[in-house]
């Protein structure tokens, strides 16, 4: 079986190809490892090959990670679950980002609570690009008084969009990370607040390189990376 060094080594070729393919830089596309339901040690040996970025879904199982791997002071780590505005305190307090901002609640919570010592806390908003029933995310049409009221808060910094695309498209219009991509640029020319927004979180192991191609700045990998979750 191959190890997660090689299985690192592998996602990052896949991003490299798919950047050359769309005439972009590697190094301008984050990896984020998906670590939900795995040990802390096999994040360990993902931080001792070169991975920096692991994404975690569940608050507890985050934060017993997150303590038991505290040594590991330059470990980003981003939140990319739904996230309740009764929780938002330990995410303030432990996290780098969170991508599934959905409520101007909860991002105000996260400013409230992020501690002075730290730096701003980026967030992303997380878009039902596809308007499905079974999805969390704010609707297309929300998102730009969403991210004008979000730009207004301190002690987090807005970013970006985040969406979890449907896995089977409507054929008959842009893809669904054509179109995350046309809303964060018109976004960026809506106000001069949001201008430097920088961040597109999408795409997936299945989805990687259609993702890259479409400008995303991050891709979440997990089960090709770690394996199955226990």
């Amino acid at each position: 079986m191959p190890t997660i060094a090689e299985n690192l080594t592998l996602v990052h070729r896949q991003i490299a190809s798919a950047a050359r393919d769309a005439g972009r830089k590697a190094d301008d596309i984050r990896l984020l490892a998906v670590s939900k339901g795995q040990p802390a040690e096999k994040l360990r040996i993902a931080y001792e090959a070169g991975q920096r970025d692991f994404g975690e879904n569940y608050l507890q199982e985050a934060m017993d990670k997150i303590a038991t791997l505290s040594r590991l002071d330059d470990i980003q780590w981003h939140f990319i679950g739904p996230l309740q505005s009764n929780k938002t305190k330990p995410v303030a307090s432990h996290f780098h980002w969170v991508h599934s901002i959905d409520r101007l609640k909860v991002a105000r919570r996260l400013s409230e609570q992020r501690p002075a010592a730290l730096p701003a806390l980026n967030l992303c908003i997380q878009v039902n690009i596809d308007n499905e029933t079974s999805k969390a995310g704010v609707a297309p049409k929300d998102v730009l008084p969403l991210a004008l009221d979000m730009a207004e808060l301190h002690n987090v910094r807005l970013r970006g969009l985040m969406a979890i695309p449907d896995p089977s498209p409507d054929t008959e219009r842009p893809s669904p990370f054509t179109r995350l991509a046309r809303l964060l640029e018109s976004l960026r020319r809506a106000d001069p607040r949001l201008a430097g927004l920088d961040t597109l979180s999408m795409g997936m192991s299945a989805d990687l390189a259609e993702a890259v191609r479409e400008g995303a700045t991050i891709v979440r990998v997990g089960t090709a990376i770690f394996g199955k979750r226990t």
